[in-house]
Parts: C-alpha cells; sequence; structure tokens
C-alpha cells in the first residue's frame, strides 16, 4: 500500500429523473428537500452506503476490502474477530473488553481489513472494544442546483394479497399504492480528502484510486424502481502539493459553477439544461485539478 502525501477535495455531480434519490423515513418516505427553499437533498450516509455497496460487489468481500457497515450486519462479530486476532485478554465472564493497548491494537486491526472503517471511519465502542476512527474521506450533504417539487404518483397492482381483500373487492382484485419521485433533479456533492488522517488509519493511494472508482460506477449497481434513473455525470478532484493543503477548500469548490444553458425560467428536465463552467484562472498553481468524469 501506498502512502497518502497529498490532501484532496472534489465536487462531484450526479443526477436522478423520474426517481426517489434519498427518500426521508420520517416524512413516508418522500424525497429529502429543505423545507425553507424546496432544495432537493441527498445525504452524505446515503451516498457512503453505495461507496461501500461497490467495494463489497468489486472485491467481494475479501480483506482487507471487508465491508463493517453491511445491511444487517452484527457488528461486535467483527470486534470479537479483531479481539481473536490480536490475542485480547479475556474478562471473568468469557466476555473480551480490551485493556487501553488492546484497543489500540484491535483499532489497528479493524482499519488494516476494512475498508469503510479507515476510509471513513467509525465509533466502535461497544462492549467489545475496538475504539473510534475518524475518517479522512469525508462529503457534504448533496444538494440539488434548482429547487425540486416531489411528486405523488398513484399505481395500481392488478392482485391482491389476500383471500380476504379478493372478497371485499367482488374478485376485482386490484390494489392501489403510490411512487414519490423528483421529474429532474441535478445534484451537488463536496467532500474531503485528509492526508494527515489518512496516516493515522492507513487509508492509501490504491484505496483513494478505489474510491474514485467507486464514486464513478456506483449507480450502475444500484439501480431499483424506486430510484428511476440515476447517473454520476461529473467529478472534480483537487490535488495539493502537500500533506497539509495549498488552499482553502471553499475557494477550490468556487471555481466549479454549474448554471442554467439558457435564460429560460422554465423547470429543468435533462443534464443538458445545464452548462458546468470550470474557472481555472482562480486555480493557485500549487493545486492540480482533474476532471475524472
Amino acid at each position: 500500500m501506498t502512502e497518502l502525501n497529498n490532501r484532496y477535495e472534489f465536487v462531484y455531480l450526479f443526477d436522478v429523473e423520474n426517481g426517489n434519490p434519498n427518500g426521508d423515513p420520517d416524512a413516508g418516505n418522500l424525497p429529502r428537500v429543505d423545507p425553507e427553499t424546496n432544495y432537493g437533498i441527498v445525504t452524505d450516509v446515503c451516498l457512503k452506503r453505495k461507496v461501500r455497496n461497490y467495494v463489497e460487489i468489486v472485491k467481494q468481500g475479501a480483506s482487507p476490502y471487508e465491508i463493517y457497515i453491511r445491511e444487517k450486519a452484527i457488528l461486535v462479530h467483527a470486534h470479537e474477530r479483531a479481539h481473536k486476532a490480536i490475542g485480547a485478554s479475556k474478562t471473568t465472564d468469557g466476555k473480551r473488553k480490551g485493556s487501553g493497548e488492546e484497543v489500540e491494537k484491535a483499532r489497528e486491526w479493524m482499519c488494516a481489513n476494512f475498508f469503510d472503517v479507515r476510509t471513513f471511519g467509525a465509533v466502535m465502542s461497544l462492549k467489545v472494544n475496538c475504539g473510534q476512527v475518524r475518517g479522512p474521506a469525508q462529503m457534504n450533504f448533496a444538494r440539488s442546483i434548482d429547487p425540486v417539487i416531489p411528486r405523488e404518483i398513484s399505481i395500481t397492482r392488478m392482485a391482491v394479497a389476500t383471500e380476504r381483500e379478493a372478497e371485499s373487492q367482488q374478485g376485482d382484485n386490484r390494489t392501489m399504492g403510490k411512487k414519490n419521485i423528483i421529474p429532474y433533479g441535478l445534484y451537488r456533492a463536496e467532500g474531503y480528502i485528509s492526508a494527515h488522517l489518512a496516516g493515522q488509519t492507513g487509508f492509501s493511494e490504491e484505496d483513494l484510486a478505489l474510491f474514485w472508482e467507486a464514486l464513478i460506477n456506483m449507480f450502475e449497481h444500484d439501480h431499483a424502481a424506486a430510484r428511476g434513473k440515476m447517473a454520476a455525470r461529473k467529478l472534480f478532484v483537487f490535488k495539493h502539493a502537500t500533506k497539509l493543503g495549498n488552499a482553502p477548500a471553499h475557494k477550490l469548490f468556487e471555481t466549479i459553477e454549474v448554471r442554467r444553458a439558457s435564460s429560460e425560467n422554465g423547470p429543468s428536465r435533462a443534464f443538458s439544461d445545464y452548462q458546468i463552467v470550470v474557472h481555472h484562472e482562480k486555480l493557485p498553481d500549487t493545486v492540480q485539478m482533474t476532471e475524472m468524469l
């Protein structure tokens, strides 16, 4: 594994067409929106989930690319593996807890074996303690470029679940349902890669390359009826000349401008309705910008 010696930031653009990019369980699974502005929101947790899923598909769960936060996972089982691997002592009731030194070794073992732990970090302070990890790769909530208006679409299923329902409908056998969609939305997410934290978790150049690959390809393996058509559109990566960085992140983000391609005020319905402008003149000489998608 090659040590990471540069700080990075990135701007990531993706869109959704006739789908729900991130449902809100507190609002009947409606697409998430800012209630004051109606801009669409996709959480960082949602995007990280898709990265995890892609890595699990590509690496097939093999070490050192195992995934800690998996669907229906029992996290303490991974902790027990870590304590067993480092030979941690047991308490009198047979359960491992771990001394300070053992917890640190268990934390290092988790970082070495689980991609998402050394990438995004994790709080692993359970009874079988593996400590806490602050991950070098972080993302902000994605926000839509323009306000979005979620729509509720009624759908019909030509079947019923039980005989009782069939009898009540006298054999008509129809079930009404609903889907919540956004007709179209282009979303922008911004993120950070800390070389300093990468040194603490073992996040490497190879891990970084896999992370970029996941951002570019993850929607191709995440299709679902509820999500409609989602696609990664652009990925701009800023590479600093040093570990600590050479420019403020927000200044670099400002060099990527997304605006409407025409002066018409109608609703957007395609990626072609937007124009991506890169202000190269605002980039310092010590920061290299690469358009990876």
